[in-house]
């Protein structure tokens, strides 16, 4: 027996293939599992195959909220460009989206909440919805049972400041000046996620400018004293963080009294021109929606026309996050995730025993590979010596490639046979090389941004909504690891470091934090393949745990699902949920890793996808199962009802990908990382 290190614990491991179980026991139960679950696979592959693109890849619709929708409408009507039948549908889609109690959730099944339901209330007035319409009197109720306007977040309040509904001089302070802020000082805008960065930029510039648009009409009813809409609130003891950045705004509103004019203006053209230089060829700006919303505002404040060419591509791509539906209704997509879903449907349909030459695989590799980006972006900033080499989420954000799509796309080229392997293996090298250039110090990866931790952000008055930096999570360094062990490398020393450090993550129950999926299944359903792929058996104690906390939270119909309150309220909602065929997915992911093929667990699982499976190869998903930030901001992919099951079923039939040498490789050229 072949063996290996594992450099967290000093003990020797077996190698992957000496762990595989060589015997498999079947009975006619089994067999019967076995059946459904190839009539299933069969099924969900012919459907993915028959929605690939002509270019060669798959998109699915990238569902969030009604603020999407609701912003939309704001920005046309601020720039003075909205049009009746877009405020209509757009109307349409905002009330079908509507609780019975009058409210707005921000993922399906979730509680009312308030800022979305004061934006969604604004939407359908610019629409023409009377206020004493009794959706919309219901709505109001129970937005001044909240606290009003005045309790909503700071950028559902920029929004209505937009149009005098809110004071300027009650939002905190953001001076444009921050873009001089040099990278060692903190609060620079590279101490900001680049999601956060790339939406903080332009608002610096609407802060300045303090911009009001006549309101067609008053919303007194949203505020629980018209006269008195913004009562003074006590501020945190000075003792705290809190404490200490709301006086530091305090300090910042009375610099604005006596900024140096012409610093200021120079301060607001330099975020400009950081701006313009990073809008995509589509002309959006990082591929999704909040920062070109925003970067289009701005740029108009400084006076570029709606005919600019900056301008009028930037809401040209606007127009491409539209979803327009059967019944009339436009739903906006904060994002599109092409490369994202076509790396998942290529893994997936290989995994399922597509044969690894068909066409329509070498197609998508084709696509994925004219979508490598080659040239710096902002990462750079942290890393100026390392060479490019990753991709995007989107259809274009070359300044913002991703580690977490840069690993999946290489585990998806690895399984294409290719006409072309020098090509495959080169693009492979520079991902494989850039994925470790950027590694954080703790051994693990952020989705963006190497060591992006800073603790400031997130304590700005400004910062109220969503996470503002980008800490290396879980999932992505156990797909970074996963990549890295089909490239040869899980014995590097710096695979190791991932791994030690997802070790030393795992939760006390056995599951790990999942950052961009929900939640603890997604967690854990990214790292036990990962620790497995790189070489740790399925004995070992964090696997065990794992396992035994996977069977512990299945469903009693065979399923697996965790509700996104499990990000607010772990202890309640960790791994609870109605069962999904993603989430399901996840689990019988991880614990075919772990070697529990001819477990109950599994066999009920793989039931369930079989018996929830539509005839026409798909599953019904209407839960958020995808994470933007952890309960602010929640996704329903419409391509993962499809992709991880395909996945699942296809690892129960065929096995593991490493089992089946389609992922054993030697170390690629180009990999060495000084």
């Amino acid at each position: 027996m072949t063996a290996t290190t594992d450099g967290s614990t000093g003990a020797t491991l077996p190698s992957r293939a000496a762990a595989a179980s060589d015997t498999t026991l079947t009975t006619p139960e089994t067999a019967g599992v076995q059946e459904a679950a190839a009539r299933a696979a069969r099924r969900a592959t012919d459907f993915l195959l028959a929605t690939q693109d002509a270019q060669g890849w798959w998109k699915g619709d990238l569902e969030t909220n009604v603020t999407m929708d609701a912003e939309d409408l704001l920005l046309r009507q601020f720039l003075g460009i909205l049009e009746e039948e877009i405020a209509q549908a757009a109307a349409k889609f905002i009330r079908g989206e509507q609780r019975e109690d009058g409210t707005w959730a921000t993922f399906y099944g979730g509680p009312g909440e308030l800022s979305t339901t004061v934006e969604a209330y604004v939407a359908l007035r610019l629409a023409g919805d009377a206020p004493d319409a009794p959706h919309m009197a219901k709505a109001s109720a129970w937005i001044r049972e909240r606290g009003g306007i005045a309790a909503a977040r700071v950028f559902t309040r920029i929004w209505l400041a937009l149009f005098g509904w809110w004071k300027w001089e009650d939002l905190p302070e953001l001076p444009p000046e921050l873009i001089y802020f040099p990278t060692w000082f903190p609060l620079n805008i590279y101490n900001f996620g680049c999601w956060a960065r790339q939406t903080i930029v332009p608002l610096t510039i609407v802060s300045a400018k303090r911009p009001v648009r006549p309101a067609p009409f008053a919303l007194d009813e949203l505020h629980t004293d018209p006269a008195n809409p913004n009562p003074p609130q006590p501020l945190a003891p000075v003792a705290g963080w809190d404490g200490v950045f709301q006086r530091l705004d305090k300090v910042v509103r009375g610099y604005r009294k006596v900024a140096v004019r012409r610093l200021r203006k120079a301060a607001m053209n330099s975020a400009a021109r950081w701006i313009i230089e990073r809008q995509e060829n589509d002309g959006c700006w990082g591929g999704i929606q909040p920062p070109a919303v925003y970067s289009v505002i701005a740029l108009h404040l400084l006076g570029y026309d709606l005919q600019h060419p900056v301008l009028r591509e930037g809401l040209a791509s606007l127009d491409r996050f539209a979803v327009w539906r059967e019944d009339g209704a436009r739903m906006i997509e904060a994002c599109q995730s092409p490369v994202w879903d076509t790396c998942l449907a290529t893994i997936a349909l290989v995994d399922a025993g597509l044969p690894v030459d068909h066409p329509q695989l070498v197609k998508a590799a084709d696509w994925m590979l004219g979508e490598e980006i080659v040239r710096p972006g902002d990462w750079a900033v942290r890393r100026p010596q390392l060479p490019p080499g990753g991709w995007a989420f989107e259809f274009h954000n070359d300044n913002y490639p991703d580690i977490d799509d840069t690993a999946e796309v290489a585990l998806a080229l690895r399984r294409v046979r290719h006409h072309d392997p020098e090509r495959v293996d080169k693009a492979i090298g520079r991902a494989v090389r850039w994925n470790l250039g950027m590694q954080s110090k703790n051994g693990a990866w952020g989705a963006f941004d190497v060591d992006n931790t800073s603790p400031f952000p997130n304590r700005l008055p400004f910062c109220d909504f969503g996470e503002v930096i980008d800490p290396p999570s879980a999932d992505v360094t156990a797909h970074v690891v996963e990549m890295l062990a089909a490239e040869g490398l899980a014995h590097d020393p710096r695979t190791r470091r991932g791994i030690e450090w997802l070790l030393a993550e795992q939760e006390p129950d056995g599951s790990w934090f999942g950052r961009w999926g929900v939640n603890y299944i997604y967690g854990t359903g990214s790292v036990v393949p990962a620790l497995t792929a790189a070489g740790l058996p399925g004995s070992h104690p964090a696997i065990r745990r794992a396992v035994a906390w996977l069977e512990s939270v299945q469903n009693d119909d065979g399923g697996w699902g965790e509700d996104l309150r499990s990000y607010k309220y772990a202890k309640e909602w960790s791994g609870r949920g109605a069962s999904t065929a993603s989430q399901t997915a996840w689990a019988l992911m991880a614990l075919l890793a772990a070697g529990e093929k001819e477990s109950k667990a599994v066999e009920r699982g793989v039931q369930w996808l079989a018996e929830t499976q539509r005839e026409d190869g798909t599953w019904d998903e209407p839960y958020f199962t995808g994470t933007g930030f952890p309960w602010d901001f929640s996704i329903n992919y419409h391509l993962y009802r499809q992709v991880f099951p395909l996945t699942a079923l296809g690892r129960y039939l065929h096995g593991d990908p490493f089992e089946r040498n389609l992922l054993a490789r030697k170390p690629v050229s180009g990999t060495k990382v000084s």
